[in-house]
């Protein structure tokens, strides 16, 4: 096959790819938290095969430890997020005003005179910020909500996701097997070498930011409920949970729980202080701790590209995009590294030079 059409083959393949999603984007959830589900649980399958199960038994002992799990987190933490969330938002326009109070307090002490600024323009600034920050939150959930977390794809996920993980992790040896015989055989060699490239990269990053968003909410939602913060167990775990989006998590949490304090405690300082030392310190630890021990610095990963394709992805598929972002980072990362590893050692970029050289 010539090499034109190689580039047709694989062009014309991923835009089947692109529009099978967006076709089938509103009922894919659960079928790809499956598939998420069945290929972080594998590592775990093949240990227990490697001590002497076969892969159903290994598969029906993972199926159990998880459903004990779900159900303590169903029964422990849900109805407390739910509880706090509830509460939050019913709170949400006292703290509002609570805002205002304290930013015309602040305005009418006369640093902004001081200073040289016009209180009123410092007024109207802050409420447009409130106001496309709202309108920003509002656009960015509904998105994301309608996109593919819709009450019955909620319900199909908690349903279907576990049987098609099921499924999954049982026959992943065969189906890696059976996808493999499906490659060209000229070509064969050089995908297996990208697939494994990919396959470490996404395992590297997906199973280790995963450990690291844990532990950062744990420890962001303790030490916010043992500071007093309201809602700080909501406020800690999510933030935690959300850091797999670089800074997102710990800027959301640095601010709404700095926010909280500050209007809680007002005008004690030394827990708004402390929130914010929380998250000071919680950056520190993912950075030089969590991050090089359970991720490592060879995943090949940007944080910029991975904001960008979190977002774009999103965007475009909703929820389901945030569970493929990742994945399809990695993989267009190791695809974009071998192309230029090619492309350097080609005649294009060496030039005529090179090939007078060799000969």
């Amino acid at each position: 096959m010539s090499l034109n059409r190689q580039i047709i083959f694989w062009v014309a393949t991923l835009a089947v790819l692109v529009i099978f999603l967006l076709v089938f984007r509103a009922i894919l959830l659960p079928f790809v938290g499956g598939m998420a589900l069945a290929y972080l649980l594998d590592p775990v399958a093949d240990w227990f095969q490697r001590r002497g199960l076969n892969r159903l038994a290994a598969t029906l002992i993972i199926l159990v430890m998880s459903v004990i799990v779900f159900v303590a987190v169903l029964v422990l933490i849900v109805p407390v997020l739910v509880n706090q969330f509830v509460l939050l938002i019913a709170n949400m326009p006292a703290y509002i005003d609570q805002l205002e109070v304290l930013i015309q307090s602040l305005l009418q002490s006369g640093w902004a005179e001081r200073l040289g600024v016009n209180p009123e323009e410092v007024r109207n600034s802050v409420g447009t910020f409130l106001t496309q920050g709202t309108t920003w939150i509002s656009t960015f959930v509904g998105s994301v909500w309608s996109g593919g977390l819709a009450f019955v794809n909620v319900i199909a996920l908690l349903v279907v996701a576990p049987v098609v993980a099921f499924y999954l992790l049982y026959d992943w040896d065969r189906m890696i097997g059976l996808i493999d015989s499906w490659l060209p055989r000229d070509h064969a060699p050089t995908i297996r070498k990208l697939a494994g490239e990919i396959d470490r990269v996404i395992s590297g990053f997906v199973r280790g930011q995963a450990l690291v968003s844990l532990t950062l909410g744990i420890f962001y939602a303790t030490s916010l409920v043992i500071l007093g913060v309201n809602f700080g167990f909501l406020i800690g775990l999510v933030a935690g949970l959300v850091s797999f989006i670089p800074y997102l998590g710990s800027v959301l949490g640095f601010i709404v729980s700095v926010g909280i304090a500050l209007l809680q405690f007002w005008p004690d300082w030394i827990f708004p202080v402390a929130a914010a030392g929380i998250f000071i310190v919680g950056q520190l630890l993912e950075g030089y701790v969590l991050q090089p021990f359970f991720i490592g610095t060879n995943v090949g990963l940007h944080p910029v590209w991975l904001m960008f394709a979190l977002f774009a992805f999103g965007l475009l598929f909703g929820f389901v995009g945030l569970l493929v972002a990742i994945p399809a980072a990695a993989a267009v990362g190791v695809l974009v590294r071998y192309a230029l590893a090619q492309y350097l050692a080609s005649p294009i970029y060496k030039g005529q030079s090179a090939k007078s050289d060799d000969s």
